[in-house]
């Protein structure tokens, strides 16, 4: 769009489920105990409905959106942050108890020590269709997408960047890293580590008979804060509802990881669905698994490479899906311009947490949790 002569290279076939991005959903949601990703996401909403009205496709629903945790939980990621955040930001919520939410939602089975924060812009975003749109209208603006071609490094010479792939040596002025799993890899060739981790989650579809009360206009999506913290969605994409956790799999690598069922995570997100909305439950449809690509701190990196400026490079962290229009957008202008209109400070490549070897890593909620 920005008149730029854009060629993507995939090392897959798009809409493959090698990475982090496909399935039906993705949770969006204005309800952050960071302000730095609270000031992000009217942007971010901004930016899918500029991609919808362009598209005339629909890519967000929203559902209204439920932070929910046991009385007493503490730690960096706690509704009280949550709370004090939103307000500090003049983001609309709603604070209810137990019997609050199972009065509005009577799928919930809570005691009274069960608490929450409701978000109404809360909802989901289409993953599958995000991706095709995406691609759609980067092809419709004159981008060259290549199929099956992995780039196999980065190296920068001189005024320009070299993308060696098994076809021979692309050359640009400008280069984005956006490769998930594969970002340490690339990364590497250009002497840099940030220590990304890589890990392998996975999500449940549970073939719920109970159709009429998982619909997206009768119960939201849900995130669940504690050291196991999970996160569910209404009915969406399959005739079943969704269900996973965050941060729960083990370390793996992009070459090394398995597509293998963790079958006492599974076992562990059935138990929480059992004690706390057991209707959303029914025969599992499958359950699929997928990457997350850690920084230590678990926060994004968006910014240029270290010691090489036409490089700008993303790290998702494993919660950027809701924001990838807007990253593609942040990306362009650092590639273009060197900067971004976007208050993206705060995901600096040169922060401690990523230039510090000593540094422990903090990306699993039991670690977050505790040092709160």
């Amino acid at each position: 769009r920005a008149g730029a002569d854009v060629l993507a290279i995939e090392q897959f076939q798009l809409g493959h489920d090698y990475g982090s991005s496909q399935d039906h959903s993705r949770i969006i949601r204005r309800s952050y105990h960071n302000p730095d990703y609270i000031a992000l996401t009217d942007s971010a909403y901004e930016t899918w409905s500029e991609v919808e009205a362009e598209s005339g496709v629909q890519i967000v629903a929203k559902t209204g959106g439920l932070d929910l945790e046991a009385i007493g939980a503490s730690g960096v990621k706690d509704l009280a942050h949550c709370a004090t955040a939103m307000t500090d930001n003049n983001v609309p919520y709603e604070q209810l108890d137990a019997q609050e939410l199972m009065y509005r939602w009577p799928q919930f089975r809570f005691t009274d020590a069960v608490r929450g924060l409701y978000q109404v812009d809360g909802g989901l975003v289409d993953a599958r269709k995000a991706n095709a749109v995406h691609t759609a209208l980067a092809r419709s603006y004159g981008a060259t997408i290549r199929e099956g071609l992995a780039v196999r490094s980065i190296r920068s010479v001189g005024d320009a960047v070299e993308v060696v792939t098994d076809e021979g040596v692309f050359t640009a002025g400008q280069v984005v890293i956006a490769a998930g799993a594969w970002t340490g890899n690339l990364l590497a060739d250009l002497g840099i580590d940030w220590r990304l981790t890589v890990t392998q989650e996975q999500v449940t579809y549970f073939a719920t008979p109970h159709l009429r009360e998982f619909s997206p206009d009768r119960f939201p999506i849900w995130i669940w804060r504690d050291r196991e913290e999970f996160y569910g969605f209404p009915i969406y994409g399959e005739v079943a509802t969704k269900a996973g956790q965050d941060a729960g799999g083990p370390e793996t690598s992009a070459e090394t990881r398995t597509f293998e069922v963790d079958v006492p995570a599974r076992d562990r997100l059935v138990h929480f669905l059992e004690e706390r909305i057991p209707r959303f439950l029914g025969p599992e449809l499958y359950t699929k698994t997928c990457l997350y690509t850690m920084p230590p701190d678990r926060h994004f990196v968006l910014d240029a490479a270290p010691g090489h400026p036409r490089v700008a490079v993303c790290a998702d962290a494993g919660h950027a899906f809701k924001f990838a229009s807007l990253f593609g957008k942040v990306l362009s202008q650092l590639a273009l311009d060197g900067e971004s209109e976007y208050p993206i400070g705060p995901f600096a490549a040169n922060r401690p947490t990523l230039t510090d070897p000593d540094f422990a890593p903090i990306f699993r909620n039991e670690a977050v949790i505790s040092r709160g």
